[in-house]
């Protein structure tokens, strides 16, 4: 019988998964350790998306953009000092996050945010991602940034 790619990696990831303890390849479902912040943001008065989720030693934070007038260096700092915000009223810091995701409206203003950017999280900063979104971010921000941390 031939195999497929596809049912290939299905077995194959279901072999991995095995080796980790994990018995069903169903979605991960809300448990008690997982706290969402107050901050949840509705559209229509229905629950779109948490600012921030808490499960067990890990803090996720959703995106924080700078809804205002102002050049990358302005919305930059705006943005990190909203993170830091986030951070700390969920346990964490800037020295904890592990992973930051940016978003430019603008890819020409790589440098300018790399100013601002450099030395907030630290002497060991995270690991980070940056790339610039077909059509800008959303609420007319030059800049979007989300991140993982760790909280002790």
């Amino acid at each position: 019988m031939k195999t497929t790619r596809r049912s290939s990696i299905k077995k194959m990831g279901i072999a991995i998964a095995g080796l980790f303890g994990i018995t069903s390849a169903k979605a991960a479902t809300p448990s008690s350790d997982v706290k969402v912040s107050n901050n949840i943001v509705t559209d229509q008065d229905i629950p779109l998306f948490s600012g921030a989720v808490r499960h067990g030693n890990t803090l996720y934070i959703a995106g924080k953009g700078a809804h205002f007038e102002g050049d990358i260096k302005d919305h930059t700092d705006h943005v990190l000092k909203e993170l830091q915000k986030e951070l700390e009223r969920n346990g964490s810091s800037m020295e904890q996050v592990l992973k930051v995701n940016v978003y430019l409206a603008d890819l020409a203003d790589y440098k300018g945010m790399n100013e601002v950017f450099r030395g907030r999280f630290g002497s060991n900063p995270p690991v980070r991602t940056t790339v610039a979104t077909y059509g800008g971010v959303p609420g007319n921000s030059l800049v979007e940034m989300d991140c993982i941390a760790a909280v002790n």
